[in-house]
């Protein structure tokens, strides 16, 4: 089997941003970011028992993009990242530039911040897509561990 290097974006993968933004008060709907509370999101769907796999399997790390105005949400996604995944605590990457990261594999919901131009394969996630989750996900990571070094 051949061992990747994967890296997992958080919110909309492994924590769910949107079930907490959809939270919130109509005003603050338009910018959620700047308010969902990072610290207390739940886990997306599949993400404890994908993440288990890809981290006894591969290199996994966790890429995200905090919003840059909230700097206490920098520390609450790493909280948040001890509180399910300990083994990843030490392994978190905040960055806006996504195209930069070295790897095999991109596992991300969002497509603005360099994702298309990641130079390994990009799995484009979404949660509410049968074909983008995360059965979807480990079913596409499966197929590259069986590909030739």
């Amino acid at each position: 089997m051949k061992k990747l290097r994967i890296y997992v974006d958080m919110d909309g993968v492994i924590a769910d941003f949107e079930k907490a933004a959809d939270k919130l008060p109509d005003e603050q709907q338009g910018r959620p970011d700047l308010y969902v509370d990072y610290l207390h999101l739940d886990i997306v769907p599949g993400a404890e028992e994908a993440i288990s796999y890809l981290n006894k399997h591969h290199e996994v790390f966790i890429a995200s993009t905090p919003p840059w105005s909230r700097i206490q949400c920098w520390a609450d996604k790493r909280a948040w990242l001890e509180q399910w995944f300990p083994d990843l605590k030490r392994k978190l990457i905040l960055t806006h530039r996504k195209d930069l990261l070295i790897g095999d594999v991109l596992i991300d919901d969002s497509q603005y911040r360099g994702q298309p131009d990641f130079q390994g394969e990009w799995f484009w996630f979404n949660k509410n897509w049968t074909n983008r989750d995360w059965k979807a996900c480990l079913k596409f990571i499966k197929k590259l561990e069986n590909e030739k070094v």
